[in-house]
């Protein structure tokens, strides 16, 4: 149908205003807004997805690394083992090497040492020819704790120095006992002045 054969009058749906847009079934214009929207949806969206997605092949990469470690070596495998025991004998070995030292006081005490025996028979000789010389050095070695001590007059070579003599090796701390006591500094062992016990023989030197 063309306009020319339209039965009907015009009505006012059949004006056209010029200085307005299109009007009954046509839509209102659309806002900045709802035309904006969208792209800023697709801005916001798209980027928390691919960090998502990322992440996710982030996490199953590094799951699948450690399996595969673990499946790598495997329990009770005889490197691993023959390994660990050879660091064993090392430590073991390295243990012996270092073992430590006895202390000092672990050690074997020493022996103590030897004492005078003053049960020892002692023999006093005059060989200064002053009367009771060998009388008073006999009772100076009594009061000192010797129990055996006898005096007599000295027969034999002719002597300016005194001395003590012993006979044995066993009587060698004994005599230098008695000659401390006395004051006496020459000590011999010789068992031809001493053939028994302790001999000491007092000279012009000596000072009771």
């Amino acid at each position: 149908m063309t306009k020319g054969s339209y039965p009907y009058p015009d009505d006012e749906f059949d004006v056209v205003d010029g200085s307005v847009g299109p009007r009954g079934v046509h839509r209102a214009p659309r806002s900045r807004w709802s035309r904006v929207w969208p792209f800023l949806l697709v801005l916001v969206l798209f980027p928390a997805l691919a960090f998502g997605v990322v992440n996710s092949l982030y996490s199953w990469d590094g799951l699948g690394s450690s399996s595969d470690a673990s499946s790598d070596a495997p329990a009770g495998d005889p490197v691993g083992d023959e390994g660990a025991e050879g660091e064993g004998e090392d430590a073991a070995e390295g243990g012996e090497e270092a073992a430590p030292e006895p202390d000092a006081e672990s050690a074997e005490p020493e022996a103590p040492a030897p004492v005078a025996d003053k049960t020892t028979a002692v023999m006093v000789l005059n060989a200064a020819k002053v009367s009771g010389l060998a009388g008073k050095t006999a009772d100076k070695l009594t009061a000192a704790g010797f129990t055996t001590v006898d005096s007599g007059n000295y027969t034999g070579a002719a002597t300016t120095t005194s001395g003590v003599y012993y006979a044995t090796e066993d009587q060698a701390v004994t005599a230098a006992e008695v000659a401390t006591t006395l004051g006496i500094t020459k000590v011999e062992l010789s068992p031809t002045q001493s053939p028994s016990g302790i001999t000491a023989v007092v000279a012009k030197d000596y000072t009771p």
